[in-house]
């Protein structure tokens, strides 16, 4: 794993730009750096290195290819490069300098071309190649954006890089503040691709190839690999299907574990990472090593339902138990970690594992990816189950019932409630007839699914002179009438919450320990797979990933993972009003925040008395308030 970053600048001599954007991400590869500069042209080309496979010089970046067509600068891996190394020696004989991917990479660039090359490669990556032949800039990004890739222009100057900070540090950074990204970032806890917080500055999509003139400009976008794109569906029997599905695990599996440094796995007790560790420990020789967090509030302590799975497995297990003080010593590094607002409080417990499993590993297996895949997640259950029933009633209807319930305050119909009696059998009334009312508002499925994953409502002006737009990574509903609505949320899911949400949280946690994180359930061959399977062998009897469970329970124990879930993240609600109360009041500030710009001060002064009232629970939505303004502090 490493951190890349150039630009494309006419201007005189630069290397002092470029040495200062490779030093910003040097967490991201501590190990080596290197530079590439052609100041005739203006291609300013650099690389961090943390050394994962062939650990010697001849891995060094940036890297030429043979003939010396290409200059390359790769952050990822490519696992079935040995593969696809035999097929090049097969069809061409040579002498490679090493055995790093990077090389393979540049080989098959020469032999096959481009394109062509990146559809043989199974894993993760962003690449930036200086063809100097055709003297264009090319930029690819793996399937599923596991690998970030930002760039943009600014003053003229072209700049690229895996993380904002690289960028920040060019001279010509303006920085300028995208209030509709801002928008998008309240309603979701993340910014969507291809937006960044700052004008001009963009995320690269997944499963594309971006080509670029010598001065910057966009040449052409070819996609490689679509999410989106639908299978034939396969008919399997049960044990087939699962057969298959642990076949291609697996196969991931191995193809991971390839390293030339210490490897362990993340693991929370839950379906996907105990899947992950049973697979790869069934597989080892000697016991795995094995990492998870947990918390001194009972309620969101999986730790014992992680040690449960490692001990039946055998692992050697490593577990931390956190307290408010130890999120307290790291809440002021997120933002330098996350470079743009991010509000997904798993973040805090992710970066700490990360910082557990760096003392003794280099590199470590995650399972993430498993409720995307395999209709996991208890929304779109939920979700589906809501809209079959309020699309029955005409929507000129819902919408005058929906001014009803909201005529009462959500504490006005818990004291309703209780008037009534009805508060033991129907607790917290008033924050379920609120959110039953904004659904009931909704016009399609489609519309229903943005008030669901919306954080804070649509309705709500937080951020000040924008409006709210349609979230732009959600497809055509008339592109997706082949799908039924479990099949399209997961779709959207797909599209942005795992690559902006899921993959954001364990790179940047991940990289900032110089650690690198790798996702077996992620290689694409399972995701086609998943996609092309029927939706009974997905979500069935009420459950979802009902294959992914069937796969798991060949090497741990029904018993040990059939428990309620409690989530990994933290107790946000109780430690706003108690150990993180004093932190928030500050950053929550009225004038702090009318003096910024961004905010209606008002509104979320009334979140938080109606938080440390007792009377609401707005813990989300603060703490994306609490993320914004930390990362403004930070970023000024």
């Amino acid at each position: 794993m490493c951190g890349i970053t150039g630009f494309i600048s006419k201007r005189s001599s630069q290397v002092d730009c470029l040495t200062s954007m490779v030093e910003s991400i040097n967490h991201r590869g501590p190990n080596d750096r290197g530079l590439w500069i052609d100041e005739e042209i203006g291609v300013y080309l650099a690389h961090a290195r943390l050394s994962i496979q062939d650990l010697s010089s001849a891995g060094h970046q940036p890297m030429h290819s043979k003939s010396e067509r290409y200059v390359m600068i790769f952050n990822g891996e490519i696992y079935n490069h040995l593969v696809l190394r035999k097929e090049l020696f097969d069809i061409a004989s040579g002498d490679w300098n090493g055995h790093s991917d990077t090389e393979t990479l540049l080989a098959g660039f020469e032999m096959w071309g481009i394109e062509q090359t990146i559809q043989k490669c199974v894993g993760m990556f962003a690449i930036v190649l200086w063809d100097k032949e055709l003297k264009q800039l090319v930029l690819i990004r793996d399937r599923f954006g596991e690998k970030p890739l930002y760039y943009g222009w600014q003053d003229g100057t072209f700049l690229f890089s895996s993380e904002l900070k690289a960028l920040k540090s060019h001279p010509s950074f303006e920085g300028k503040i995208n209030r509709e990204a801002l928008s998008y970032f309240f309603r979701l806890n993340y910014i969507p691709t291809p937006l960044s917080i700052y004008e001009d500055i963009f995320k690269l999509e997944p499963g594309i190839i971006a080509i670029f003139s010598n001065t910057g400009q966009l040449i052409s976008k070819q996609t490689f690999w679509d999410v989106s794109h639908t299978l034939p569906q396969q008919n399997f029997t049960d044990n087939d299907a699962v057969d298959k599905l642990d076949d291609l695990i697996r196969n991931s599996i191995q193809d991971q574990a390839l390293s030339d440094v210490p490897l362990g796995a993340f693991l929370s007790g839950g379906i996907d990472s105990s899947t992950v560790v049973g697979i790869l420990q069934s597989m080892s020789t000697r016991p795995v090593k094995t990492f998870t967090i947990g918390f001194d509030q009972v309620d969101f302590n999986e730790a014992s339902e992680a040690a449960d799975v490692a001990k039946y497995l055998g692992t050697d297990h490593v577990e931390l138990i956190v307290s408010a003080e130890d999120v307290l010593a790291v809440i002021n590094q997120l933002p330098i970690m996350y470079d743009e607002p991010f509000a997904d409080a798993s973040q805090v417990p992710t970066f700490l594992v990360s910082q557990l499993a760096k003392k003794e590993v280099t590199v470590c297996l995650s399972g993430d990816g498993g409720d995307e895949l395999f209709c996991g997640y208890n929304r779109y259950h939920y979700t589906a189950k809501v809209w079959s029933k309020l699309k029955k009633i005409p929507f000129p209807i819902r919408k005058i019932l929906s001014v009803f319930l909201l005529t009462l305050s959500p504490s006005s119909w818990d004291v309703l409630s209780k008037a009534l009696g009805l508060n033991t059998r129907l607790p917290n009334l008033g924050n379920k007839i609120q959110k039953g009312a904004q659904a009931l508002k909704a016009r399609d499925i489609e519309d229903l699914y943005t008030r669901v994953v919306s954080n804070w409502d649509l309705d709500e002006p937080l951020v000040k002179n924008t409006a709210a737009e349609k979230l732009p990574f959600l497809s055509d509903l008339t592109e997706l009438s082949h799908l039924n609505d479990l099949e399209k949320m997961m779709l959207w899911d797909k599209q942005s919450y795992l690559m902006d949400d899921v993959l954001v949280k364990t790179d940047r946690a991940t990289m900032a320990c110089s650690l690198e994180g790798r996702v077996p359930l992620l290689d694409h061959r399972i995701a086609e797979f998943a996609a092309s399977l029927p939706m009974h062998l997905k979500y069935r009897d009420g459950m979802g990933k009902w294959i992914l469970r069937e796969v798991l329970y060949r090497y741990v124990p029904k018993k040990l993972i059939e428990r309620p879930k409690k989530g990994f993240s933290l107790p946000v609600a109780e430690w706003l009003r108690g150990p993180l109360r004093e932190w928030a009041n500050v950053l929550l500030d009225s004038d702090r925040i009318d003096n910024e710009g961004f905010l209606s001060s008002e509104l979320v002064q009334k979140k938080w008395r109606e938080h440390l009232s007792g009377k609401r629970d707005w813990s989300s939505q603060l703490w994306s308030v609490l993320m914004f303004q930390l990362w403004l502090e930070k970023n000024k």
